[in-house]
């Protein structure tokens, strides 16, 4: 096999495993990012409720002072019922007294409406703050557990990326930017395999010319489809 090719295989390689390593990191701090998502939707949760406890408790306010308003006007007719002479006039006073007797009523549904719901809110905000804590530890221990990995995974993309400087050093610049013009485009396909003669760039069946040139590996050579450089492997050699 062409020595530059083989280079151009392995470094290919190489920056494919440097590629598997981001997937790689957000799995290890997926844990620790779901945790704080919770955190922050949990802060935001009270944020909300607060408001809305303020807005109820206004209110509980407006509604205690409209429920004296018509305890007021009901102390009112009961001093002016004496009064009355005519029977007009007690059955007008009733037929007031009725309606703000009804009002009465459904002001202390409406303020006992309101109680509960502050009773709720207050319920859920405490559940809220609780699991915050309970996030927080989990927190702490999910980071431990992640710089661990994390220290771990940096350590082994330092010696790849290590071991790809090195081979960059041992090929010629020419052909580094040859590869790296492809891989601008192709990414981690700038060098693929064929196998059953079909390129594995683009799934594209290759002509027998172009197969025997790849077999022979003599020169690099690049797939008439899709531009990537084309290599076989032994045991595809073999078949």
């Amino acid at each position: 096999m062409n020595k530059h090719l083989k280079q151009l295989i392995e470094l290919s390689e190489l920056d494919r495993t440097i590629g598997d390593f981001l997937p790689e990191e957000e799995k290890i701090n997926g844990a620790l990012n779901a945790l704080l998502e919770e955190q922050n939707r949990a802060r935001k949760q009270i944020d909300e409720l607060e408001a809305s406890l303020v807005e109820n408790r206004n209110k509980i306010l407006k509604n205690e002072a409209l429920l004296s308003e018509q305890s007021i006007k009901l102390a009112q007719h009961t001093r002016k019922s004496g009064d009355l002479k005519t029977e007009r006039e007690i059955k007008a006073l009733s037929l007031e007294e009725d309606i703000v007797r009804e009002q009465v009523t459904f002001i202390n549904e409406e303020i006992a409406r309101l109680q509960k719901s502050e009773s709720d809110q207050k319920a859920k905000i405490d559940a809220c703050k609780t699991r915050i804590l309970e996030i927080e530890s989990l927190i702490g221990e999910a980071k431990e557990q992640s710089a661990d990995a994390l220290n771990a995974l940096n350590q082994r993309r330092d010696e790849v990326i290590l071991q790809k400087e090195k081979l960059i050093a041992e090929i010629p610049q020419k052909v580094f930017n040859f590869y790296g013009r492809i891989r601008r485009w192709a990414g981690v396909r700038a060098v693929v395999p064929v196998k059953k003669q079909a390129c594995y760039g683009c799934f594209m069946k290759i002509s027998d010319r172009v197969y025997s040139e790849v077999i022979a590996s003599q020169e690099i050579v690049t797939c008439p489809s899709c531009g990537c450089i084309l290599y076989v492997k032994e045991e595809e050699k073999a078949a």
